[in-house]
């Protein structure tokens, strides 16, 4: 198996590890920050071991706008700091770490108000140029209302007077996530899912590891580490309980849902960017789809399952029907997701007023927390977080370096797409295949194309989802960590909101392709099947719900696909 190779065997060894060897810092969470600060420690020659009590990008790191944006509303704010460095990584993304996964999106913003409205919006976006958004995507462009219609058709003549296209960057949040795990294996991290913290070890007054239980098997084990690093997102207030420690900040949890629409119901050759009472709305192109949200409301139930209502599903196509000429309906809607955004707690009430900065603790010796930010700085987050836990570290530690570390893949990528007919014509697959499959793995491809050397039927696609191939549902359990089948079809690949089934017609195939790698039996791709068609269901049912309170019954009736999980508030 290559280096960074998330395989059943690796998942043996990582267990031996766990309990054998001693870390310098071992990481709780497995989502983009946590992902990070494992990369960001391990590049700088640490010892490292991270552990997730589900799988990788399973919380709030898949249930984004899946955008690296500087946060054009964070200007109003004056929170010019935030814009800046979410630019300078939006930049690094594109450029250098992750051109694969990361990619240059515009958006038009609809021009309402005549005088005041142009000078005021490019003034905000000449800023956003200017502090780096224009180094490797186009500047800002001005239309009139003809050439704002060329653009997108889809608008009705009396939204708008004109408007101003920008740029901003996009990613499979997911899937760069997952990445960036997989990377900090690499260079010699332990990361481990289906791993849950259970407990803290102690000596003294000092934290000096944890508890974990293997939520698959039930064994447990300690985890010895010079510090522990709690990025455990919407859950840190819940790990600061565990740990015995007093929280130096509150996290709350704001909801945010999205709903997924096919290509064709919204013509258009650009996203939009809509200003509503409370905060912006985006419609995200997104292959064949368009992703459209988000809400922003506060949430205090379930922290593993946030359940959209039929409110929050009204509510975006409230606004983004007031300026379509052809309003779309809860029958055009594909797939719908929930996520929860760790906000600080701050003064204002209203959730959508809560700073996207990040804040990091150190609550007890031995212990570092950190929280808040937002996906495209996760890693400045887990520099500052890395940085923080050398206080608890025997030798002196080395910058942060991962500003020049491409992510798994990047390498090689640019000549790839280059050389994508001649891919293809090597393996029987048509152009677009490979594309599609380059902008998923990168230069991994190959990787990917030689798990179906022996079986020429992986190279065909998914039953149910044709823009997936069967090879990928195997490489996401021989490469990528999936272990139900939930991780497969709701973030290795999205076909979970991609398709009206929502991955209910896909489920039999994709279970039997795991359980070749997995060694499922009959009655095992059974029960996985079956579990997923109930979260699914639970799913449906809890959309149609008025409130979150009917809305959260309904999704928790469904079955956990990790049945050993200790459940959290």
């Amino acid at each position: 198996m290559p280096p960074g190779a998330l395989s059943p065997a690796e998942r043996d060894r990582s267990w031996a590890r766990l309990g054998e060897e001693d870390f310098d810092v071992l990481v709780i969470g497995g989502g983009v920050t946590g992902a990070g600060v494992a990369l960001d420690a391990a590049t700088r020659g640490l010892r490292v071991a991270l552990v997730e009590a589900r799988d990788l990008a399973s919380g709030t790191s898949s249930r984004s706008s899946k955008l690296f944006h500087g946060g054009l509303r964070y200007l109003e704010q004056l929170e010019f700091g935030l814009v800046r460095e979410a630019l300078r990584e939006r930049e690094l993304m594109l450029t250098r770490l992750a051109p694969h996964l990361v990619k240059p999106v515009s958006f038009l913003y609809p021009l309402s108000h005549r005088l005041w409205e142009r000078p005021y919006t490019a003034a905000g976006l000449l800023l956003y140029d200017t502090m780096g958004g224009a180094r490797s995507v186009p500047g800002q462009k001005h239309l009139t209302r003809a050439g704002a219609l060329r653009l997108f058709p889809a608008l009705r003549r009396d939204a708008l007077i004109g408007g101003i296209r920008y740029y901003d960057a996009q990613s499979d949040d997911a899937r760069h996530t997952m990445t960036l795990a997989r990377t900090a294996a690499q260079y010699g991290a332990v990361v481990r899912t289906s791993t849950q913290v259970t407990g803290f070890v102690r000596e003294a007054d000092r934290v000096a590891g944890v508890h974990v239980r293997d939520v698959e098997s039930g064994a447990e084990t300690s985890v010895t580490a010079n510090v522990v690093i709690n990025c455990a997102g919407v859950w840190t207030d819940e790990l600061q309980r565990l740990s015995g420690s007093r929280g130096r900040f509150r996290v709350e949890a704001s909801k945010g849902v999205h709903i997924v629409v096919p290509r064709d119901r919204i013509v258009a050759e650009s996203g939009l960017i809509l200003r509503t009472e409370k905060s912006v709305l985006f419609v995200i192109p997104w292959r064949n789809h368009w992703i459209i949200g988000t809400t922003d409301t506060e949430w205090n139930l379930d922290l593993a399952h946030p359940a959209a209502t039929r409110a929050d599903i009204d509510y975006i196509l409230e606004h983004v029907n007031s300026v379509l000429a052809t309003p779309l309906t809860h029958e055009d809607i594909e797939g719908v997701y929930a996520g929860l955004r760790p906000l600080l707690a701050g003064e204002s009430e209203d959730t959508s007023k809560l700073s996207r900065e990040h804040a990091v603790a150190r609550p007890a010796p031995g212990l570092i927390a950190i929280a808040g930010g937002k996906y495209t700085t996760y890693r400045v987050m887990a520099a500052d977080a890395v940085d923080a836990a050398a206080a608890d570290l025997p030798n002196r530690i080395p910058a942060s370096i991962t500003d020049k570390v491409p992510l798994l893949g990047a390498d090689g990528y640019h000549a790839l797409v280059n050389q994508a007919d001649q891919l293809a014509a090597r393996h029987g697959l048509h152009p677009y295949r490979v594309r599609h499959l380059l902008d998923r793995y990168g230069s991994l491809v190959h990787q990917v194309l030689a798990e179906a050397a022996d079986d020429p039927e992986l190279l065909k696609p998914v039953p149910g989802s044709p823009d997936y191939l069967q090879v990928e549902i195997v490489y996401a359990a021989s490469h990528e960590g999936a272990l139900h089948l939930e991780d497969v079809l709701t973030r290795r690949t999205r076909i979970s909101i991609e398709y009206p089934h929502r991955g209910v017609d896909s489920a039999e195939a994709a279970a039997r392709l795991m359980g070749r790698v997995l060694g499922w039996d009959e009655d095992t791709v059974r029960e996985e099947v079956r579990v997923y068609v109930a979260r699914v269901e639970a799913e449906r049912e809890s959309q149609t719900e008025p409130d979150d309170q009917t809305a959260d019954a309904r999704r928790a009736a469904a079955p956990e696909a990790r049945p050993r999980l200790e459940a959290t508030a």
